[in-house]
């Protein structure tokens, strides 16, 4: 169940205390709910919780940071080092190890 607009951790008590069925926190800044954390939501009986926009929100702001930089400066180099570097993009997406599958995989069907 989504519990939407809820507004104080004895309210989020008083929702999962009545139903018997698994409840949702929805957690998104600038709404209604205030910002509980994982373990209070668990104390009053949350089963999962849901941020929404947390990443979306973080990564416009990024997006217009970097941009605003390269119509001020004509270029990204004053904002680079808040950038994720291609090492830490391919370590991240295990890139590597994708390339050795595919490199196994053409290379056996050539054989």
């Amino acid at each position: 169940i989504f519990a939407e607009a809820v507004h104080t951790l004895e309210q989020y008590k008083a929702f999962t205390s009545a139903l018997k069925v698994p409840v949702l926190a929805n957690i998104t800044e600038f709404g209604q709910t205030p910002l509980y954390n994982k373990a209070e939501l668990a104390s009053v009986g949350v089963a999962m919780v849901l941020y929404p926009l947390s990443a979306f929100r973080a990564m416009n702001k990024a997006a217009l940071n970097v941009y605003q930089s390269i119509l001020a400066n004509g270029d990204q180099k004053a904002v680079v080092d808040s950038m994720q570097t291609r090492a830490e993009l391919y370590d991240f997406l295990n890139y590597h190890s994708f390339e050795q599958k595919l490199d196994q995989l053409f290379s056996s069907k050539k054989s």
